[in-house]
């Protein structure tokens, strides 16, 4: 392994690894770069969004993983990929190697690695081994690694311009720690005590960017340009209302019901940017949460429900939007 390769993982340790394209371990080249996601996941799904947003499919291989079975309570064998194309609908055999499990991509890269294996993973079929698998330092870089060779309407699309760097910088820690991972600290609570404090959160932040994007006009959340902040946002927000409100105990309320501006938001990105669509499936996503989370869900029943997946009738008109919210008397008094 070169000493460029040693930067970015130290061999024999739980860290991942944090390549970054372009670079001297790893060029700009067409084809050279296979991702592993499922699309089951939030933080793989913004790696996807991304493929797709900047119209790297072409650029970028893909391998995806079956939602289910994950494994044991401590996550072995892990996530499997399908004996073949037809085995599970949007599921895909492993492209590169044919393995069977997606922990042998990972002890490909490092024989002695001692992490988690999880999705997503960039890796670089040339050099043999993993460029990245952090999903937010993915989406810091992906969306204009490949520019250069990308048409000006796809090049032109940045998701962290220098005039909204300073407000997605303030925004980011904040939704991360109390949307993004907050719904899986109120799911994962494993005491009512852990709960009832990890559940307020969710709902004050909610509250807080219903009233973000209203003040901003939308269609998205800083306003007129999409930025990596609607990507965090869009992969929490589309498992809402189908998984975390009845499976992960977030049912202070609903996007749908609670949060007007938020589901206006969310049914523009989802009907009116094909990235968003193209990159959701909704049964890998319910499935995943509902059968391969055993001490949440013993019986692995998924819910038919809700329905539609996605409201239709967006409306243009921001201002005719009534700024919506949980008006529980613990989120009210929680300060973000």
């Amino acid at each position: 392994m070169s000493t460029n390769a040693k930067q970015i993982h130290e061999p024999g340790t739980a860290d991942g690894w944090h390549g970054v394209i372009p670079s001297t371990e790893f060029p700009v080249e067409k084809d050279r770069y296979h991702l592993y996601i499922g699309l089951f996941c939030p933080f793989a799904h913004r790696a996807n969004f991304v493929r797709h947003l900047k119209g790297l499919t072409d650029f970028i291989s893909l391998s995806i993983v079956m939602p289910y079975p994950k494994g044991d309570a401590q996550g072995w064998p892990g996530w499997r990929f399908p004996v073949s194309d037809d085995e599970y609908p949007g599921a895909t055999v492993d492209h590169l190697f044919g393995e069977d499990y997606m922990h042998k991509i990972y002890f490909r890269a490092d024989p002695d690695y001692k992490g988690r294996y999880s999705v997503p993973v960039l890796w670089d079929k040339k050099g043999g081994t993993i460029v990245c698998n952090e999903s937010a330092e993915l989406l810091r870089w992906l969306p204009n690694a490949f520019d250069e060779f990308l048409e000006p309407s796809l090049a032109s699309i940045d998701l962290y311009p220098a005039h909204l760097r300073a407000k997605i910088d303030e925004i980011t820690p904040w939704m991360q720690s109390d949307v993004n991972a907050g719904v899986y600290k109120a799911g994962f609570a494993s005491t009512q005590e852990d709960y009832d404090k990890n559940v307020v959160p969710v709902f004050a932040t909610l509250n807080k960017l219903e009233r973000l994007i209203a003040q901003n006009g939308g269609p998205f959340v800083l306003g007129k340009q999409i930025t990596e902040l609607d990507i965090r946002l869009y992969a929490t927000l589309i498992r809402f209302d189908t998984v975390y409100v009845q499976h992960f105990k977030c049912n202070l309320g609903t996007i749908r019901h609670d949060y007007p501006v938020l589901n206006n938001w969310l049914k523009g990105l989802y009907w009116n940017v094909d990235a968003a669509k193209a990159s959701t499936d909704f049964k890998h996503i319910k499935e995943n949460y509902t059968k391969s989370h055993y001490d949440i869900n013993p019986k692995a029943i998924t819910p038919m429900g809700p329905f539609p997946d996605v409201e239709e009738g967006v409306e243009d008109d921001w201002a005719k939007l009534k700024i919506g919210g949980v008006m529980h008397p613990a989120v009210l008094k929680c300060r973000i």
